[in-house]
């Protein structure tokens, strides 16, 4: 085996918190890392995980941080992922920072303490703007690690949907920003449309998503990323009064079905749904594309792979 193929054949071992059904995950194992365990509190999601993946996947309380910490450690990960809770950092709450937020200081102990050579944060856009974030932010950096942070449109990354989030990318003894130029040169300069995505599967040119409110238009082309898919799905409502913005009248479109919802998210087609259809609809919305994890998973991985001195040390230890 050549030096090349010695560096194609490492693994690298990941764990990923807070992983609901799997979305980051997913698209870490596609990029070629080795999952290794995944940790999240609900428990139908984490069933859900189960049958779509071979690695173990524990209901945990992840907010009890001494509890779980011996149970990530027995798992000697190279890289934590993970999506702390969002809703208090959305635009669909109440934009206060309650115990939810709070996970995201979780997340930053779990990783200071456990000292893995990278981690990997996602979150919605407006997370990086928060207090918790700081806080967060502080540990890592007193930590030691370099931090890559920005905020990507999934549109542009490989998603049918313009998705906005929020990545934090840390590397020991890394300067700041050390990704940043790599990722924009990776992003599409025009974002994904449905149509791309789904050729003439679909069957039909406008689809109606149901608005926070009826000031936002509900009615889209096919032709257009796809707004944020929520955790919501709900039929077009009789009193429902139309948009400028709509792109058909509402008499002759429907809403997305369940299973296209989970595709829109880059869901494989043969991806296991288990649970009632409330239960799968909000699974879908908390989701990480699948594309979109693997496009950062992608990059991390070219990362590591260019940084070859590195990558054989790993493997020494090992």
């Amino acid at each position: 085996m050549n030096r090349r193929q010695y560096l194609d054949a490492i693994m690298f071992r990941v764990v990923d918190l807070f992983s609901g059904v799997g979305g980051l995950s997913l698209g870490f194992q596609r990029a070629g890392f080795d999952l290794v365990g995944s940790f999240d509190s609900w428990e139908r999601a984490v069933e859900v995980y189960k049958n779509n993946f071979k690695h173990p996947a524990f209901v945990a309380d992840l907010s009890d941080a001494h509890e779980v910490i011996p149970k990530i450690t027995a798992l000697k990960p190279d890289l934590i992922i993970g999506g702390p809770p969002c809703q208090d950092f959305s635009q669909a709450g109440k934009r206060s920072e309650g115990g939810r937020a709070n996970l995201t200081h979780v997340f930053s102990r779990i990783v200071a303490e456990l000292s893995p050579d990278m981690f990997i944060m996602e979150n919605v856009a407006r997370a990086e703007s928060s207090n918790a974030y700081k806080m967060a932010r502080a540990e890592f950096r007193k930590a030691g690690y370099g931090l890559t942070e920005i905020v990507l449109d999934a549109s542009l990354c490989g998603v049918p949907q313009k998705r906005k989030r929020f990545f934090c990318i840390g590397k020991k003894q890394e300067y700041e920003q050390f990704l940043l130029g790599t990722i924009k040169a990776a992003m599409t300069p025009v974002p994904m449309t449905l149509r791309q995505h789904f050729g003439r599967e679909l069957g039909f040119e406008h689809y109606y998503r149901h608005p926070r409110n009826y000031s936002r238009r509900a009615i889209f082309s096919i032709d257009e990323p796809a707004p944020t898919m929520r955790g919501v799905n709900r039929p077009v409502p009789p009193n429902y009064p139309g948009h400028a913005g709509d792109t058909a009248d509402k008499d002759d479109v429907r809403a997305l079905t369940t299973l296209q919802r989970a595709r829109i998210q880059t869901f494989p087609a043969s991806f296991k749904w288990t649970g009632t259809k409330t239960d799968v609809e909000q699974m879908i919305g908390n989701a990480v594309p699948v594309r979109l994890a693997e496009f950062v998973a992608g990059i991390v991985m070219n990362y590591l792979k260019r940084n070859e001195t590195g990558v054989l040390q790993l493997a020494e230890v090992k």
